[in-house]
């Protein structure tokens, strides 16, 4: 048997953890020190402002589709990008700000390089840090002219004034301090750097799914802090409240697309549906608000970028059978309710109804997507190639937790699928 560590070795491992903490503060002190020490940039006088040409507008007009900003900065029932949407963190809710250049509550007195800086750093005109709700970790890879093209075209919005409400987030997480903190864990600003072994059509697919696309933003592993997990960008993640699951854009099994042809990849983002697919929940939002006024080769450059990733399997789960009584229920609901859209094997309606036999939306290790389906309706956005899509009405109140989590258990365990069955609790905690 190995014998005590000696009071050398003790003294020794206890002076590198010491060094090793130093030179962490240290780190941190520096990061802190930068961030927080940001000065402010000087407001612009509006009649001195130089107008943007119509076209670098327009081209700003397409970059803020591409990153959906209007999801976020406008209200429901309010002017475009005027800001005031509630977004619901595990922190607090945060209140998006008005990004129309009105003087007094919008950017009407910022220049291109305090929105560069925000873009690219996350810090305000006035040298605040702003909250990582702006997914700033993504956008900080975008190209200074694509920024000034954005900045142009919100210049170009009518002016709106209206005060965006205060952050309404709980101690520590509202100080500046606790942002600074956060930030010298999680974030250093960046550039897009071209892979030279790679083609241009991939090279311009990683720019927009990994800078302005944001889609890290939903799939992908998070902290308690709210940090992305190292490697897990494209991963999956569970969103806040009402809690929908962003699959893995790496697992076959979940949402990776290594498999699927580029004409398919394509439709489901212009489209929202390809083939037995449908975008539902806060993607049929993206397809809606963004992917679906791209560009063909951009979503192609897309498509290319999401095909080259590599497989990677999810975590597998200890599968779960129901119990009779549950297998009963849900097939009885499933007959009562869905199976004269959905088919009495699962099989759907091609080009209506999604099949569910083989959906792998309905076998993954998460439940959540289905039983929010379930709850709240499941409905594909109005497009262009899908102008009147069929949805699936809500039936929170006509199913009880019980009734939904048998129901959506015998999705989960019929026609071949093999996931675990769903409590009543889990329903209970996503309604």
């Amino acid at each position: 048997m190995p014998g005590r560590p000696s009071l050398f070795t003790v003294k020794r491992l206890l002076a590198l953890a010491a060094l090793a903490a130093a030179v962490l503060l240290a780190g941190v002190a520096v990061v802190l020190g930068r961030d927080l020490g940001a000065p402010a940039l000087p407001p612009v006088d509006p009649a001195t402002r130089v107008v943007a040409t119509s076209a670098l507008a327009e081209r700003g007009a397409y970059l803020a589709r591409t990153g959906n900003c209007a999801a976020c900065h406008t209200a429901r029932g309010g002017m475009p990008y005027a800001g005031g949407r509630p977004l619901v963190t595990p922190f607090g809710t945060v209140f998006a700000g008005n990004l129309t250049p009105d003087e007094d509550t919008g950017l009407g007195r910022w220049s291109a390089d305090a929105f560069w800086r925000a873009m690219h750093r996350g810090q305000s005109r006035d040298g605040r840090l702003l909250v990582p709700a702006f997914p700033y970790d993504s956008t900080t890879r975008i190209t200074r002219e694509d920024s000034d093209a954005l900045f142009a075209f919100l210049m170009s919005l009518p002016a709106v004034k209206q005060v965006t409400q205060p952050h309404a987030l709980r101690w520590p997480y509202s100080t500046q301090f606790a942002l600074a903190a956060w930030r010298a864990l999680y974030f250093e600003p960046q550039s897009f750097v071209a892979d030279t072994d790679q083609s241009a059509e991939w090279n311009r697919g990683a720019y927009l799914v990994t800078g302005l696309g944001h889609c890290a933003a939903c799939h992908a592993t998070r902290n308690a802090l709210g940090g992305v997990v190292a490697g897990s960008e494209l991963t999956g993640g569970s969103l806040p409240e009402p809690g929908w699951y962003a699959p893995s854009l790496h697992a076959p099994s979940e949402g990776g697309v290594t498999q699927w042809d580029t004409q398919r990849i394509v439709n489901l983002l212009r489209d929202g549906i390809a083939h037995e697919a449908s975008a539902v929940g806060p993607m049929a939002e993206v397809v809606y608000g963004s992917t679906q006024h791209l560009s063909e080769p951009d979503l192609r450059a897309m498509a290319a970028y999401l095909q080259a990733l590599d497989p990677r399997p999810v975590r597998p789960v200890a599968f779960e059978p129901a119990r009779s009584e549950q297998r009963e229920l849900g097939a009885r609901v499933y007959e009562q309710r869905c199976a004269d859209c959905h088919g009495e094997q699962g099989q759907g309606a091609a080009g209506i109804y999604p099949a569910l036999a083989g959906n792998r939306a309905v076998t993954q290790a998460s439940a959540a997507n289905p039983v929010l389906a379930v709850l709240g309706g499941g409905f594909p956005p109005a497009t262009a190639g899908n102008p009147k899509p069929f949805g699936m009405p809500p039936y929170r109140t006509l199913l009880t937790d019980v009734e939904i989590a048998a129901v959506v258990t015998h999705l989960r365990q019929s026609w071949g699928n093999q996931a675990s069955a769903v409590p009543p609790q889990a329903v209970q905690r996503l309604r």
